[in-house]
């Protein structure tokens, strides 16, 4: 018996050994793991990294690129569109206007009855119309021949309040978000199409041709005075509400600037210098790329694998289309790498785009003491449960990085333009204001983004500048910006004039 026991005894003691080294050999393997996915994290932090004195190669870089861009068609990355505005509203606009924004697969009619100084906006109401999908790949005409219904049955319901000028053509601010080789104030001819467009027989068309066809053939006596981009309705609405507005930054899925500048610095501008003396420069800044910006082995694979392959450099690092897939690239890694979340990788992290940057901001933001918004994005996203606290407080540290590397950069941006137009240095004597006006989903919802980037810009200029510029928040400039613009652009303004 006493054999047997001792026996007993010795595997008993084996397998608790066996079971220790085990444990001992999981704690390590999985030490050893999380080292390794900290590795990565760390790695990934420095290659982001935005010291102040990156920042300023970036906005030297842009500024650089700005004049180039002026110079000549092609001279630079940055397109440096001529945009025709050259009268911003002043605040005395009077009368009833209309105003399209076509930019997605919804598109907006709206009106508004202006009142001067004193009254300023008087009225304004909207419609939001959804394009059915098979007109998104249909034909011109079909598209053109629905917005066109649309907007006809919006001025049938014209109630009280607004009063159009009798004898006088209704007058419309078209905002059509799509890339767009302008020839005149009202006039442009369709470079391509995005956002899941692509109706063949528009391309190289005029866009402001095609509606208008449309809107006669249904004896509609209306007419477009302006066609813009949102970006430039941005600057047109901020700049009405304060006239020390001098350059509007889109910040949403995607990202844009449009600035004032002086006609006489545009070398490749070859026709009459227009009475104001001004012009709007759609930058298209989406597309700057410098050796200075800090790219990582993520956002070239994001790039390689996107639709615009070394395009967009700038839009692909700061914009919201693209935040919350970085962060999603840099997670499979470390569970490709470092087991992060187990011995599988979750298959759901392997799908491009899954996680939106709305969903990456909410991670970022969550305040709970046991980061509970982030395990349930986790679970109800990428089907990621069990999350510990300490992995939770990774993937916070992640959104911080990505988050933090854009709104720098995009501080970086603005700097490259009020260098441009000489506002970011004090002359003796000098108290003249500068506004950026800023629109867009990412800045208006992504706190953290907003203020990271406003503190960047205040750094950037240095106490004493930073006291003369301010950024405010234009809302909803690619809508009533339109209208405001149809209204400082209207055929009748000589005739008021004279």
């Amino acid at each position: 018996m006493g054999k047997v026991a001792v026996g007993a005894a010795v595997v008993c003691a084996a397998a608790v050994c066996a079971a220790a080294a085990l444990v001992v050999r999981h704690r390590m393997k999985s030490s050893g793991r999380w080292a390794r996915a900290m590795a990565i994290l760390r790695e990934f932090e420095d290659k982001c990294g935005t010291p102040i004195g990156k920042l300023r190669q970036v906005a030297d870089a842009m500024t650089v690129e700005m004049h180039a861009g002026l110079a000549s068609e092609g001279g630079s990355k940055l397109k440096m569109l001529i945009s025709y505005v050259d009268n911003l509203p002043t605040g005395d606009e009077q009368g009833l206007f209309y105003a399209l924004d076509l930019g997605g697969t919804n598109f907006r009619v709206i009106r508004v009855q202006l009142g001067g100084k004193e009254k300023r906006v008087v009225k304004q109401e909207f419609d939001e119309v959804s394009i059915p999908p098979n007109l998104m790949t249909g034909t011109s005409e079909a598209l053109f021949d629905f917005i066109a219904e649309a907007l006809a049955k919006f001025v049938a319901t014209e109630g009280e309040g607004f009063h159009p000028a009798p004898g006088r053509q209704r007058e419309l601010g078209f905002t059509f978000s799509f890339p767009v080789w302008q020839t005149s104030i009202a006039s442009g001819t369709l470079i391509k199409w995005t956002k899941g467009f692509n109706i063949e027989d528009a391309v190289e068309q005029d866009v402001v041709g095609e509606l208008t066809k449309s809107v006669e053939k249904i004896g509609l006596d209306m007419r477009v005075t302006a066609l813009v981009n949102d970006t430039i309705g941005t600057l047109a609405g901020g700049r009405y509400h304060n006239q020390d507005v001098i350059a509007a930054v889109i910040l949403g899925t995607g990202t844009n600037a449009a600035y004032v500048e002086r006609a006489h610095a545009i070398p490749k501008w070859h026709g009459l210098l227009p009475k104001s003396g001004e012009m709007v420069i759609n930058m298209e800044w989406g597309n700057f790329r410098s050796s200075h910006l800090p790219l990582t082995e993520y956002d070239q694979a994001l790039d390689a694998e996107s639709l615009n392959p070394g395009d967009q450099i700038f839009e692909k690092i700061i914009s919201g289309m693209y935040l919350g897939d970085i962060v999603r690239r840099v997670l499979c890694k470390m569970a490709e790498e470092a087991s992060f979340f187990g011995d599988v990788v979750p298959p759901k992290l392997k799908v491009p785009f899954i996680l939106r940057t709305p969903d990456m901001s909410a991670m970022h933001h969550d305040t709970s003491p046991d980061l509970r918004v982030v395990g349930s994005k986790l679970k109800d996203i990428l089907e990621i449960s069990n999350t510990s606290l300490k992995m939770r407080k990774v993937v916070v540290a992640l959104c911080d990085i990505v988050a933090t590397r854009g709104a720098r950069l995009s501080a970086a941006g603005i700097m490259g333009v009020l260098k441009k137009l000489g506002r970011d240095t004090v002359k003796e004597g000098e108290k003249q204001k500068s506004v950026v006006a800023l629109d867009g989903g990412l800045y208006e919802h992504y706190t953290e983004f907003r203020t990271s980037m406003e503190s960047t810009l205040k750094e950037l200029l240095g106490d004493e500048v930073a006291e003369h510029i301010s950024v405010e928040h234009s809302n909803d400039g690619s809508g009533i910006g339109a209208a405001l613009l149809a209204a400082s652009h209207s055929q009748y303004l000589e005739v008021e004039e004279s």
